[in-house]
């Protein structure tokens, strides 16, 4: 039987605002926010801060939302900032949650098209 959910319910180990990038926490099924290019990418917060201890939605699906760190096009492939917040990259070895559908600047939510890798 396949996993069929847009979102994949994981506990935050530490806070979590709105539309940030995650990557795996310590405990089992749980996370928190990236804060580098290098981080294991896993998906994207949904439009709700959260505190310790609470169940966050990650998303999933193939065309998600994500804040911005700095200015985008569409088509860039996006990484995560120090803070979670998607910047374009095409630094060698850079993990990508996947790429702008459209551009935007600073703090924009924008839409992304979910394409986890390795540049």
């Amino acid at each position: 039987m396949g996993i069929s959910s847009l979102f994949r319910g994981r506990v935050a180990e530490a806070a979590i605002a709105a539309h940030l990038i995650l990557k795996g926490g310590v405990g089992a099924m749980s996370c928190v926010v990236a804060a580098a290019a290098t981080d294991k990418l896993l998906g994207t917060s949904d439009e709700l801060d959260h505190v310790t201890g609470e169940m966050v939605d990650m998303s999933v699906s193939p065309i998600a939302s994500v804040r911005l760190g700095g200015t985008v096009v569409a088509g860039d492939p996006l990484t995560s900032d120090a803070n979670g917040k998607a910047i374009a990259t095409t630094t060698t070895g850079n993990r990508i949650i996947g790429f702008a559908e459209v551009g935007g600047v600073l703090n924009d939510v924008i839409t992304y098209l979910r394409a986890p890798g390795v540049i």
